[in-house]
């Protein structure tokens, strides 16, 4: 059953909250009736929607438009701070679900939000501070750690199957086969289904696949051999080109 949180935006346009989770910590399919920005300081928040999954490493942050159905899965400590978004605050607010780049200015005025008053001064600087907030969520720059949810069921099991065991040998030519499909078939219906192409969709679902066994403390090389990298050079040159820093030093600083 999907639960729907109530948010009033009486005196405010959005509504900040602190919340810590543990490993291992989940949240069951629920909903809400605003928009909601999860921004993670620690940790990483798997969230799955209707349409596909959102992987949240550190230092980032998932947009989910009001109504969303979504469920949550906590690796390592996540410190979760979340702003509840009167979805008429902006009129230009982002209408899809996306993993999203948190600025330090952002973040600062996250942290600074929780201890703002409900009720506030037109002028004050309590207001600037919220209306600050909605004008940096308005360029927030988009991230590809979303995994959507081919149409087909004969593709949604090929991925299920993939995310069971990503380290596999799932080259396209034997992924076709698998469904009794040419090759160019099943790339051409995959990216109809998912907007990526087949290489790409795998690439990234071992990418959130590691940022997730890292969260949980696992040796980098580890890591690499049993997602399918021949070497850790492989894999952190993979990590470093999508998140701009090597698996270590991105953990490091989480």
């Amino acid at each position: 059953m999907t639960t729907t949180s109530i948010f009033t935006f009486t005196h405010r346009p959005l509504v900040p909250f602190a919340h810590d989770y543990v490993h291992g910590d989940s949240e069951p399919w629920h909903e809400h009736d605003c928009a909601q920005l999860l921004h993670s300081l620690t940790g990483v928040v798997r969230v799955d929607t209707t349409s596909g999954c959102w992987v949240v490493p550190p230092g980032r942050g998932v947009w989910l438009p009001a109504g969303t159905q979504h469920s949550l899965r906590i690796t390592g400590n996540v410190a979760a701070r979340t702003l509840f978004i009167d979805p008429l605050a902006r009129a230009d607010l982002p209408a899809a679900c996306q993993i999203v780049q948190i600025s330090p200015l952002l973040r600062e005025l996250i942290l600074a939000s929780l201890a703002l008053p409900e009720s506030y001064s037109p002028g004050s600087r309590d207001e600037r501070v919220y209306e600050l907030i909605l004008d940096e969520i308005r360029i927030m720059p988009v991230l590809p750690f979303h995994l959507p949810e081919p149409e087909s069921a004969p593709l949604r099991h090929l991925c299920q199957q993939i995310r069971q065991s990503p380290g596999d040998c799932w080259n396209s030519l034997q992924a076709a086969s698998s469904l009794g499909m040419s090759e160019r078939t099943m790339n051409r219906h995959f990216q109809q289904q998912t907007g990526l192409r087949y290489v790409e969709w795998l690439r990234r679902a071992r990418l959130l696949e590691a940022l997730v066994r890292l969260a949980q403390g696992q040796p980098v090389l580890r890591v690499a051999l049993e997602l399918g990298y021949g070497s850790h050079s492989a894999f952190t040159a993979m990590f470093r080109r999508v998140m701009g820093v090597s698996p270590s030093d991105y953990f490091k600083n989480d």
